[in-house]
């Protein structure tokens, strides 16, 4: 039982496409630079600065390769997310937007869903040339879909600075706020970046109204997804805000217990064939979307009702020497639990179907004693319900 592969519109990345033949680059020249940013988003990321969207080549590169990627995880957060009540403009503000990331994302999604309400977005960066790259690629798109009911406005703005966030505030309150990918790039420099990102977003929490979601996305390496948790854990602490999902507690975050531990996402998708000829040409594999992410209320709405047997799947299904095992977290912290393959039975059988990111209830775990010793690993007995509440 999983979800829908994420996609993006056709339409969506014909627009896209239609921008990169205008820039008449070869495939070899495209898989070339998708190899060279790809180094810098992972393994080099020392080299990493935002100039890269004003280079012609590795901006095309970006737009054709890892802005559909880009794309495809914000509109499967968007489908997550608590649906918007009905109101006569919906409000987004798109911060670090690149060429227009979540602008895009959100219009693809509001497009598809043929919202009745009218759709507006405020997208702001440092680069002069993604953000004109986005309105270019946002008027293409609403040509095509012949749509009228939706706004941009972008602003220039340092975003370590506030000056753009005085202008942003004449605007009012935004019902969606994304950060994508880029909440890691700032700050870089501080004394105590963590501390320096949780006031970041706490101001820019003041921005969103009462019954709106704040979308943080980043990628799933070890240091900016635990960036991430710090971040999380410091808002928590000050009540500044609640945590609607992944997480089904407020407790300190159980990734952060151990220095090689973190927590991300997973999820399958349809590449694109553009995206697939391009893995071809530098031998990647854009199989499942990666990264980790928040989506944070004011409300204190959750994606599930919180209990004490409900848990996340932190991990993948591992299949061992007779029997699976997955790792689990809810405000117990993190735990290991497997289920001996003779023990299969009509109780817990929907274990064989657990992934990563989908919340499952079990009725009950056993720690067995050994040696005057409880086990930390959890066991799921033949007797023993399992339910998957919400596939991811």
């Amino acid at each position: 039982m999983r979800c829908l592969n994420a996609t993006v519109s056709p339409l969506l990345l014909e627009a896209i496409n239609e921008r990169i033949e205008s820039e008449d680059l070869s495939r070899k020249k495209l898989g070339q630079a998708v190899a060279e940013l790809s180094k810098s988003f992972t393994k080099e990321r020392s080299r990493l600065t935002r100039t890269y969207l004003d280079d012609e080549l590795l901006g095309a590169a970006y737009l054709q390769y890892f802005l559909p990627v880009n794309l495809a995880k914000i509109q499967l957060l968007l489908d997550e997310m608590p649906t918007p009540k009905p109101v006569q403009r919906f409000s987004v503000l798109d911060i670090g937007s690149g060429p227009g990331t979540g602008a895009l994302a959100v219009l693809d999604w509001w497009s598809q869903r043929k919202s009745p309400y009218a759709l507006s977005v405020t997208t702001v960066d440092s680069s002069t040339v993604a953000l004109r790259q986005s309105r270019k690629l946002w008027d293409r798109y609403c040509r095509a879909a012949s749509i009228q009911e939706a706004d941009l406005q972008t602003y220039e703005g340092d975003l370590e600075r506030r000056a753009w966030l005085e202008q942003v505030k004449q605007k009012g309150l935004f019902d969606l706020i994304i950060l994508a990918n880029c909440l890691n790039e700032t700050f870089a420099d501080a004394g105590d970046p963590i501390m320096a990102r949780t006031i970041f977003v706490d101001q820019t929490l003041a921005l969103l109204t009462p019954q709106g979601t704040m979308m943080i996305v980043e990628p799933a390496l070890r240091a900016t997804s635990r960036s991430l948790h710090q971040v999380r854990d410091r808002l928590l602490e000050e009540k500044r805000c609640t945590v609607y999902s992944p997480c089904l507690h407020e407790e300190n975050c159980p990734a952060l217990a151990k220095a090689d531990d973190w927590c991300h996402e997973e999820r399958t998708w349809d590449a694109p064939a553009t995206i697939r000829a391009i893995d071809e040409e530098v031998g990647f594999i854009k199989d499942a979307l990666k990264f980790s992410y928040l989506l944070l209320r004011k409300d204190s709405k959750t994606i599930v009702n919180r209990r004490p047997d409900i848990y996340r799947v932190v991990s993948e299904l591992r299949e061992l020497k007779g029997e699976k095992r997955a790792w689990l977290c809810n405000e117990h912290g993190r735990q290991e639990v497997g289920r001996q393959d003779r023990l299969v039975s009509s109780h817990n059988e929907a274990f064989d179907q657990w992934h990563r990111g989908a919340i499952v209830r079990i009725e009950k775990i056993i720690h067995k004693e050994r040696g005057g010793k409880v086990s930390a690993l959890g066991r799921i007995e033949l007797d023993a319900a399992v339910k998957i509440v919400r596939p991811a």
